[in-house]
């Protein structure tokens, strides 16, 4: 199916969160929108959670978490929404483990996980949940796997990745799941391994080519790492600067493209939302050499091998929280200068939207 031309993506506003909120967490359930935790315009984690209705163009409250977060790790399991660490009172790592029944409307608190813990990045395999690496109360970076068994209600433990981290970008992939990047002490890391579920063994991949953060991470349809843009660190008489790279990791080939044959994305930018519509590579806003935060949008267009820019955000900001649901791309909360409370989406316009 050929991908849509750029004219044909729009933004539309929808109904706005009750406040501005930043670290939040977002979670699909059969197609419906779910938001919960995140810190408020005083920098304090929340106990929301909310569920968007498109019927009505409106945010419904729902039970809240027992335990205020933000940066949580969220799963899906079961049409259950596992909340795993993240940030709580005091910006200390948190070590409860919740769960929310969709179908009850009910909270329950479960196992814990072993220590305290933020930044931990989370998938689902047949029914169980894989949990990544964090960052201790001490500030280190783990390098811990863990893995949750619903029915059983226990966490067990799998071999450790090789390189600790958190906030690492995860991605499964049948039987194998990639670990690309991450952060140790506030420092981004090249690091890049694969687990294998089978084998139950890690094996180290060819690192990231630089050292980037607040990147755009995406998994194409073809199962290709793509990484986009970010923060590169300077050095002792360097400042950090803005980029507009893109790499490309193939696993079939085991290596990363060439830098002549990727195209690089038009503006610098980083801590932007990234996506992939329709088959095309999304970035929009975020922040880049300019004082103030970006709306801009652009998107790749794979058979003409350029990027191409897209009608802007209604709502420029960085830091936003993002997510996929049929097709659309659904851009929600995030920074411009406060925390913001915009909702919007991004969608074909060929298409009836929510």
């Amino acid at each position: 199916m050929a991908v849509p031309s750029a004219h044909e993506f729009h933004w539309q506003s929808l109904a706005r969160l009750s406040s501005g909120r930043v670290y939040h967490s977002l979670a699909e359930v059969g197609g419906q929108l779910y938001m919960l935790g995140g810190c408020d315009a005083a920098g304090r984690p929340t106990s929301y959670l909310e569920l968007y209705a498109p019927e009505i163009d409106q945010w419904v409250s729902l039970p809240p978490m027992p335990t205020a977060r933000a940066g949580a790790a969220v799963a899906v399991l079961n049409k259950q929404l596992l909340v795993v660490g993240g940030v709580g009172k005091n910006q200390h790592p948190l070590k409860a483990v919740e769960v929310y029944n969709t179908e009850e409307g009910k909270w329950r608190k479960r196992c814990s996980l072993r220590e305290e813990l933020m930044g931990v990045s989370i998938t689902v395999k047949d029914g169980r949940a894989f949990a990544f690496g964090g960052m201790g109360a001490d500030l280190l970076p783990r390098s811990i796997l863990q893995q949750y068994d619903l029915r059983k209600d226990v966490w067990a433990l799998l071999p450790p990745m090789l390189t600790p981290r958190y906030d690492t970008s995860i991605c499964l992939q049948g039987s194998k799941i990639y670990v690309a990047g991450g952060r140790q002490c506030k420092r981004s890391v090249k690091a890049f391994e694969v687990f294998d579920m089978d084998s139950r063994t890690w094996s180290s991949l060819p690192s990231l080519p630089c050292k980037r953060s607040y990147s755009g991470v995406l998994w194409d349809n073809t199962g290709r790492l793509c990484w986009l843009g970010g923060l590169r660190q300077g050095g002792i008489h360097q400042s950090s600067k803005f980029t507009k790279n893109v790499n490309i990791f193939d696993p079939n080939q085991g290596s990363w493209t060439r830098s002549e044959d990727t195209v690089p994305m038009k503006t610098k930018r980083a801590d932007f939302a990234a996506a992939i519509v329709r088959g095309r590579m999304v970035v929009a806003g975020g922040l880049g050499h300019q004082p103030s935060v970006l709306d801009t949008v652009e998107a790749f267009h794979p058979e003409k091998r350029k990027w191409e820019n897209l009608a802007p955000m209604v709502t420029p900001r960085c830091s936003a929280s993002t997510i996929v649901i049929r097709d659309r791309l659904l851009v929600v909360g995030g920074v411009n200068q406060i925390p913001s409370s915009a909702h919007e989406i991004l969608y074909v316009k060929e298409e009836e939207i929510l």
